[in-house]
């Protein structure tokens, strides 16, 4: 039986809907998911491969639009135009809720600036799941994928390794091991999480102190969602000076008095104000 129901009675208001699908397991996929995209007149997608053998298992023919990072730009005018025209537009990503590090928000601000009807169908996010078994705080800050320029992912990790929230990582399965040394370099003390396949028949949750994290000899597959530990998780003992803390302190030895350095770095963590003071009196007496 197709689920491809169109009768007035069904009818949904037009305009474009923000729909989650399934992060792996099709049992996931919402009976308003289905219905609205069902009852579009077009659905947005990333890869039409990908988005074609999920639409095929939910008897779902609605027309599909190409629309990724490299063609958002090219295809924003001939969207809206769909869009004023009466017609009912989901977007969905290759996997989970969209516009969550995918594309989408040039059209969402497009919509605003023409008043067009937005509205969301909620559903599974790899972030949220990641969180809601990670076990850390739930006060957590998203990041999404990692820059490909090392500078600039050290000034980023130097930023949020001072704050106390969990923090979620998107990181490309082959990628994983160039980075454990820069993660344990600027997250050192704390937990980490990494989920591989979630809701799958393969999933795997990987738990590790950060300092004890190896390089994964075995290449992994996918994408992972990783999760770094607020501080309420670190070990009782007292926190040390991070690298990213001393190469700060380094920076600034020269340039700002001892206690200004001080309060700068105890600011925004619970390190022992002595151990600022001790390790800038080592530096000046390297001098």
């Amino acid at each position: 039986m197709s689920l491809n129901i169109k009768s007035d009675n069904n009818k949904i208001k037009v305009g474009l809907y923000i729909v989650a699908t399934p992060i792996g397991n099709l049992k996931d996929m919402s009976h308003r998911a289905i219905d609205t995209l069902s009852q579009s007149d077009y659905i947005l997608c990333e890869d039409t491969r990908v988005s074609k053998n999920l639409l095929k298992k939910f008897n779902i023919n609605s027309n599909l639009i190409s629309y990724h990072k490299f063609n958002e730009k090219k295809n924003l005018s001939r969207v809206i135009k769909l869009l004023k025209s009466g017609c009912l537009i989901s977007l969905i990503s290759d996997a989970g809720t969209p516009m969550i590090s995918d594309p989408g928000t040039l059209l969402i601000n497009e919509c605003l600036k023409n008043n067009i009807h937005i509205s969301l169908v909620p559903g599974p996010s790899a972030v949220s799941s990641a969180i809601s078994v990670s076990g850390f705080k739930d006060r957590f800050l998203f990041y999404g994928f990692l820059p490909e320029k090392k500078k600039l992912l050290e000034n980023d990790f130097q930023v949020l390794s001072k704050l106390n929230f969990s923090i979620v990582l998107f990181i490309p399965a082959k990628k994983i091991n160039k980075n454990i040394p820069i993660l344990k370099k600027y997250f050192s003390g704390r937990k980490i999480l990494i989920c591989r396949e979630m809701t799958k028949i393969y999933e795997e949750f990987l738990r590790e102190e950060i300092d004890d994290l190896k390089i994964f000899e075995q290449g992994l597959k996918g994408e992972l969602t990783v999760v770094i530990s607020d501080f309420g998780t670190i070990k009782n003992t007292v926190q040390k000076l991070t690298e990213s803390d001393k190469d700060i302190i380094k920076k600034t030895i020269n340039k700002l008095s001892v206690k200004e350095i001080v309060n700068l770095i105890s600011r925004n963590n619970e390190i022992p104000k002595k151990e600022i003071y001790k390790y800038c009196i080592e530096l000046k007496d390297e001098d």
